[in-house]
């Protein structure tokens, strides 16, 4: 009778690390703590999407979630370009 209590004990408690240790990797990868609240303002950098294989651009105004937009089919390639600056009189 003591070995089938003991048994039953070490058993729960293997559960209850497992379902421990399952809890705690789940919330660590599904917590936003890492992402910023709100899309950035990243129209100064002119960076913009384009498409190498019709010429097609998108210009990147605000940055949110990082997602390379397709066309034709294929991935779109990143393009910084440099900013346009005042002339000096």
């Amino acid at each position: 009778m003591v070995r089938i209590l003991v048994a039953v004990l070490i058993a729960l408690g293997i559960l209850a690390v497992g379902v421990l240790l399952t809890r705690a990797m789940s919330a660590r990868r599904i917590g936003d703590d890492d992402r910023p609240a709100e899309p950035e303002d990243v129209t100064d950098l002119d960076v913009s999407f384009v498409c190498r294989e019709c010429g097609t651009e998108f210009l990147v105004t605000r940055l949110g979630e990082v997602q390379v937009p397709r066309h034709c089919g294929e991935p779109m390639e990143a393009v910084q370009r440099p900013a346009a600056r005042p002339e000096l009189n």
